[in-house]
């Protein structure tokens, strides 16, 4: 039986013909710090918990309020949806999270779904390429001066999102960016950032609160991953 993923709205969302940004953890904690930095500087707002019963069951307390790992921000001003996540999901759920994420934006009639992967570069790599599910994906990638992705591979939730995109003509772009595998990476998730902003008009990075807000988001990251762990290793084996 293929796990399943739940989204309870808790507000009515209007993202029509707007973006949705995949914030799931790839390699390292650039994803999410990137687009936690977004959410708050761009004033977003809670709209959805997601859930399922393959991801561990666990809490994320801020401010003395419990939280699901999971959510989605949205600003409706901007048109754009988020989906923040703490956990760095078992390789098993990366398809039914890419389809569900898909399925939801089909939902929102999004126009375009911005995802990421990072890549490890010890040598200070700074090139920020983006791959393209559609011809118009590659175009709008062309259009904010970023280069397209020629040949490569792509894994996880980002590659399964480019894949389905392709057959459902929905607009899908990976950003690839490189990091060196340390944190807190700033410096990657500054440039993820920023690439993010040329493609969704009147969003904004603050990158000084970033480079401020990388160190408590990735304590954050890297505690709510270790509290689970234990119950990752004894739901997968």
């Amino acid at each position: 039986m293929s796990p399943k993923i739940k989204i309870t709205e808790l507000k009515n969302i209007n993202l029509e013909n707007g973006y949705l940004i995949d914030g799931f953890p790839s390699i390292g904690f650039s994803s999410t710090i990137a687009t936690e930095s977004m959410i708050h500087t761009s004033q977003f707002e809670i709209a959805a918990v997601v859930d399922s019963e393959s991801f561990p069951p666990i809490s994320v307390v801020k401010d003395g309020k419990p939280n699901f790992p999971t959510r989605i921000f949205v600003n409706e001003d901007l048109k754009v949806g988020v989906f923040l996540s703490y956990l760095t999901l078992d390789n098993s759920l990366h398809r039914v999270t890419a389809k569900t994420m898909l399925s939801w934006a089909k939902k929102q009639k999004i126009k375009l779904i911005i995802s990421s992967v990072a890549i490890k570069s010890p040598d200070g790599n700074e090139e920020v390429i983006g791959a393209g599910s559609t011809e118009s994906a590659r175009i709008t990638i062309k259009n904010a001066g970023l280069k397209v992705l020629d040949h490569g591979t792509i894994p996880g939730i980002p590659g399964m999102l480019l894949n389905e995109g392709s057959i459902s003509e929905q607009d899908v772009i990976v950003i690839i960016f490189y990091t060196d595998g340390k944190g807190p990476d700033f410096k990657s998730s500054a440039q993820l950032c920023l690439a993010m902003t040329k493609l969704i008009p009147g969003a904004a990075c603050d990158i000084p609160s970033l480079e401020k807000e990388a160190e408590k988001a990735e304590i954050m990251i890297k505690s709510t991953d270790e509290g689970s762990k234990p119950l990752k290793d004894s739901m997968y084996r």
